[in-house]
């Protein structure tokens, strides 16, 4: 994964090194880090009829953010100074799942919800967790959380729900080891719940789509 790089006004030489967390708010270059999830289509993944409309992740205002949250140590929240990601976590989460729903030819349509569609089906995802944590160790691991329920629209029934724990160890603590963390583990949630999505709406006894 390779960073897009936006250098603000203070000369190269100022480019943060290491594991830097927010300290004061002196103006350093950004590094701009964009996770490029590829997800391809598992075998027993199967085709359904029925179509899926993907509502806007919900999650909490630290973490819906294009910070990048780091756990030091336990009970602390940080964000590393002088990065961030190209979007919020929320939008990477949406984007990755509805990329991968889209492009795994098992599906006839997808959509987010804003885009006015009515699907048959609808995955409601809340981010609970999108850090970097310590855990008293000495490199971090990149953690992605999420609880997801799949809404049967008709009747606004839950046909299913789960939570999602992804957990991948970064193999340095400079911000670029650690963002390609995070994309390994997007990349095994985004696995996760797409083929779950797809194997929970077949599994519904009283299907959307119509026969």
């Amino acid at each position: 994964m390779k960073p897009m790089r936006l250098v603000l006004a203070l000369p190269l030489a100022l480019a943060l090194a290491g594991c830097s967390i927010l300290g004061s708010e002196q103006r350093d270059p950004v590094t701009i880090f964009a996770p490029d999830v590829r997800v391809p289509a598992r075998p027993d993944w199967p085709a359904v009829s029925w179509t899926l409309v993907i509502a806007k992740p919900t999650a909490a205002r630290v973490i819906d953010s294009p910070r990048i949250s780091v756990r030091p140590t336990p009970g602390e929240l940080q964000v590393y100074r002088g990065a961030s990601w190209a979007m919020p976590a929320t939008d990477m989460l949406q984007d990755a799942v509805q990329r991968t729903l889209e492009d795994s030819g098992r599906i006839p349509a997808v959509a987010s919800a804003d885009a006015g569609i009515l699907g048959d089906y609808k995955l409601v995802m809340d981010l609970r967790r999108f850090d970097a944590d310590y855990a008293g160790g000495a490199l971090p691991e990149a953690v992605v959380e999420v609880n997801a329920k799949l809404v049967n629209n008709r009747g606004q029934r839950v046909v299913a729900s789960r939570t999602f724990l992804q957990q991948r160890p970064a193999d340095g603590v400079d911000v670029a080891r650690v963002a390609a963390a995070f994309e390994q583990a997007l990349q095994a949630a985004t696995t996760d719940i797409a083929g779950w999505v797809l194997v929970s709406g077949n599994s519904d006894p009283k299907p959307a789509a119509s026969p």
